[in-house]
């Protein structure tokens, strides 16, 4: 048998996650590095996986599968296509920034014993959330990936109420009573997208007899598997209220600005940049393969809602008072272009919502971790509290500006290339979104000059004349997202090679093909 490589990269963080939370309690600073190693380790197993990978070759490779529960036709079943690929690495290549950036954040607070928090917990939770969605990005058994998709939401909820910023106007016992709230807020949400789903679960076994994805498509495809319309269009909307409610799209979004306003920045990050791309992950791989009609016959809906997400969330950023939640509302309005493009159903739209997914995970995860720690050096996170930081923290503030103009997509930072493939290619298909999707980007552009202008520019407020700039460690967080962000800006190509055959694949399940130009190309 050869080395079972997805496995070994889904189990390494979850070993790791055991053995953090075993480090015991007074070797505080021995736990954290061994979150760390482990995190750099798994991230050495995503890039062989990365490596190993053939874009011209199967379908899924690198497959793994065992039966599991015979009796219900239950595999443990593994394998990743272009899409899963680059969306592991995400993941993988994010952990370790996440770790460095919260190295304080779980430490012991002095002000007594009834708000010390196990800093071994926090580390091992982050670990334990980074094995369950890469298994969730490898899973090609549905009823496996559904037992991660939902298992993750656990150490989430102890991050976000057990783990929550330090920072809040109110005091510390009102903030212990938003993180509470916020997390089960989370919770409640997901669980319920997770019952749907599973009734669907259910759903599909009785009508396909198992659970393996690749089958089931398999069946469809070559139409020895019949679904009565009906029976599709229910089955697609179980699924998809789960993926919606994760990704998150309007209305189902009212959880992540609470989630992210009272996490500290490096579990938001874990949230917007990793857990919510599971859902527009899974949108690629089961909506659109096992339900191809339905997903056509749920197009309409699905875009008018995405475009909805796209500028209600702008149009809320603009007007926010806290950082971290114009940062939520932004992310909403971002994934808004992610769904657009993915049932937008053309080459273009899918490529870039694929390269979106990338793309928002790494700038979203530099704005986030840089805003996180101006919070933490002021102890606010409001945007009235902050003015003329760029003039005492230039590097702070100069890290600051890249991160917001990617999330503006500025030309030459990643973000721009797959927005802009998204609104070609919905245009051509959709020309009346994809021109009204436009108003996005000029919003975007408000809301995030205008973030930069009050906390960054103007007259130094006494309570930052004092701000240190950087330190080596945020360095070490910062400067490779930012290298990242300028690198894939002016050549996307090596992801773009990765995740093309996924989106022809993706395509071809749903019958659809590019709209042909009205003009055709010279000769």
């Amino acid at each position: 048998m050869s080395f079972p490589l997805l496995t070994a990269t889904a189990a390494l963080p979850a070993v790791g996650a055991v053995a953090t939370a075993a480090v015991p309690a007074a070797r505080r600073t021995a736990a954290k590095w061994l979150a760390l190693v482990v995190s750099l380790a798994t991230l050495a197993l995503a890039i062989t996986v990365l490596v190993r990978f053939d874009p011209g070759g199967a379908r899924y490779q690198l497959t793994e599968s065992h039966s599991w529960i015979k009796e219900f036709g239950v595999s443990y079943a593994l394998g990743v296509d272009g899409i899963a690929v680059a969306l592991i690495a995400l993941t993988a290549l994010l952990i370790p920034f996440i770790v460095l950036a919260g190295w304080h954040d779980a430490d012991p607070l002095e002000t007594g014993s009834r708000r010390w928090r196990p800093t071994q917990g926090f580390f091992a939770l982050i670990l334990a959330v980074e094995a369950m969605v890469i298994i969730s990005f490898e899973a090609t058994d549905v009823f496996l990936f559904y037992i991660f998709f939902e298992a993750m939401l656990i150490p989430m909820y102890f991050l976000i109420g057990g783990f929550g910023d330090r920072a809040h106007e109110h005091g510390e016992s009102a903030a212990s009573t938003q993180r509470s709230y916020a997390a089960v807020k989370f919770l409640l949400y997901n669980l319920v997208g997770g019952l749907i789903m599973l009734a669907a679960v259910i759903g599909l076994y009785v009508v396909a007899g198992n659970f393996s994805l690749t089958e089931i498509a398999q069946a469809r495809a070559n139409g020895t598997l019949h679904m009565a319309t009906s029976t599709e269009r229910w089955l697609f909307l179980g699924f998809f209220f789960a993926f919606a409610v994760k990704a998150p799209l309007w209305p189902l979004h009212t959880w992540l600005p609470n989630a992210m306003q009272e996490s500290t920045a490096p579990v938001a990050v874990l949230i917007t940049a990793v857990i919510d791309k599971v859902g527009t992950f899974a949108m690629l791989r089961f909506c659109l393969q096992l339900f191809p009609g339905a997903s056509k016959w749920a197009t309409p809906v699905i875009l008018a809602l995405a475009l909805v997400s796209i500028l209600y969330g702008a149009l809320l950023a603009v007007g926010q008072r806290d950082i971290k939640r114009l940062i939520a509302y932004a992310s909403i309005s971002h994934f808004g272009f992610i769904i657009m493009g993915i049932f937008a159903m053309t080459s273009q739209g899918q490529s870039g919502a694929t390269l979106y997914m990338v793309n928002h995970g790494i700038s979203t995860a530099a704005l986030m971790l840089i805003a996180g720690f101006l919070i933490s050096r002021r102890g606010s996170r409001l945007i009235a509290d902050y003015g003329g930081v760029q003039k005492v923290a230039p590097v702070l503030a100069g890290t600051f500006l890249i991160a917001g103009l990617s999330t503006l997509s500025l030309p030459g930072l990643a973000p721009f290339v797959s927005e802009f493939l998204v609104l070609v290619g919905t245009f051509t298909r959709h020309p009346a979104i994809g021109i009204i999707a436009t108003f996005g980007i000029v919003l975007a552009a408000l809301y995030t000059l205008v973030l930069y202008q009050r906390t960054m520019t103007g007259p130094v407020k006494p309570e930052v004349s004092a701000m240190p700039d950087l330190r080596v460690r945020e360095l070490a967080v910062v400067a490779p997202l930012i290298v990242l962000l300028v690198f894939l800006g002016v050549y996307p190509k090596p992801v773009t090679d990765i995740v093309n055959p996924a989106v022809k694949q993706t395509m071809s399940d749903v019958h659809q093909t590019d709209p042909k130009p009205e003009v055709e190309a010279a000769k």
